[in-house]
């Protein structure tokens, strides 16, 4: 059999079925495993195929459409440091994968900064916004993103979902399902046998969705919450003084949001003489930095990469079949990673 030959059979097998074994192929063809991977990579470098372990599958439609494809896509966050990095990545890889290109913007959390970033990005001519305002959109952002509608500049938010009835609450997002990751936390204390588990949080725009989850938990499973707060530049001693003090009386488990402060609180506790988790244990909320800490930190992981990732893909989707389609909100659930920071009381 000609080499054409063998292609054209092999085609036709994966536009059939959608995937196919290599081994299955071998047999159907009766040629040797070498000369089928010849064929497979002559097929796959011109894009006819896709190579998997153990097999070929049909090209993914988005990889087709990519072929003809050069998009611009601004993308607005508040920090290229904590948190934002992943999410900022699993753009870019996603955009590359589908033929454009990632321009970056950084707020430094500053409210006018989000509107001098967006009108430079637009102003330089990106053919959609991958937005994280530096605060959840309210009433205060109508102004500005009607603006964006009326120039035609296609958004969608990542990492922020916005509350009912504004003009926000109409764009395509991409979030993590921060309530979600807390429940999931706060179970995982639960389960180890913990009744009084603390919460500590500073104000964020994520903040509101952990407690959510947290207090969601404690009705679900019977729990006695206790509320400690967080100063923006980290725990102070008083507020590490409050969190000793809790634990003397009674407080068995902490869900600390987030890794930073988390680390600092152990620091702070490892000098005071509590011990983790034989006195308190620890849920960071993240996972930037919880695997460094002494002991590793069980930790709840939003899918930052995939945030990024699945808005780029609302995005391109938007730009090609434009404001008629149905707008999309897709929360994407966090998982908890346990490590050596959690363990029943004592």
């Amino acid at each position: 059999m000609f080499a054409e030959q063998r292609h054209e059979l092999i085609l036709r097998e994966v536009r059939e079925r959608g995937s196919v074994r290599l081994a299955e192929l071998a047999d159907r063809l009766n040629v040797s495993m070498v000369t089928l991977r010849r064929d497979v990579e002559q097929l796959a470098a011109q894009g006819l195929v896709n190579r998997v372990h153990g097999g070929i599958t049909r090209p993914d439609p988005a990889q087709e459409a990519a072929k003809g494809r050069s998009l611009t896509l601004g993308m607005l966050v508040p920090s290229a440091m904590y948190y934002f990095p992943a999410v900022i990545r699993g753009a870019r890889e996603q955009a590359e994968r589908l033929g454009a290109r990632i321009v970056l913007g950084v707020s430094r959390y500053s409210d006018d900064e989000d509107r001098t970033q967006v009108k430079q990005l637009v102003d330089g001519g990106v053919e959609g916004l991958l937005l994280t305002p530096s605060r959840q959109p309210d009433a205060s952002h109508e102004a500005w993103l009607g603006e964006l509608s009326e120039l035609g500049v296609p958004a969608v938010l990542v990492e922020r979902r916005a509350e009912l009835g504004g003009p926000a609450s109409l764009l395509d997002a991409a979030a993590s399902h921060h309530a979600h990751g807390a429940y999931l936390g706060t179970r995982h204390l639960a389960e180890l046998g913990h009744r009084r588990v603390g919460l500590m949080s500073r104000r964020s725009p994520t903040a509101p969705r952990v407690r959510h989850g947290f207090l969601a938990a404690v009705d679900d499973l019977g729990l006695e919450p206790v509320h400690l707060a967080v100063e923006q530049e980290g725990p102070s001693r008083e507020q590490v003084a409050e969190v000793v003090e809790a634990i003397r009386d009674g407080v068995t488990a902490l869900l600390v949001h987030n890794d930073e402060d988390t680390l600092l609180l152990v620091q702070h506790l490892r000098v005071a003489g509590v011990r983790i988790p034989d006195e308190v244990s620890i849920v960071a909320y993240d996972d930037e930095v919880a695997l460094l800490s002494d002991p590793p930190l069980t930790a709840v992981a939003p899918p930052k990469a995939a945030v990024g990732r699945c808005a780029v893909d609302l995005l391109v989707s938007r730009i090609e079949e434009g404001p008629d389609r149905a707008a999309r909100q897709v929360a994407l659930l966090p998982e908890l990673r346990v490590r050596e920071s959690t363990a029943p009381p004592r």
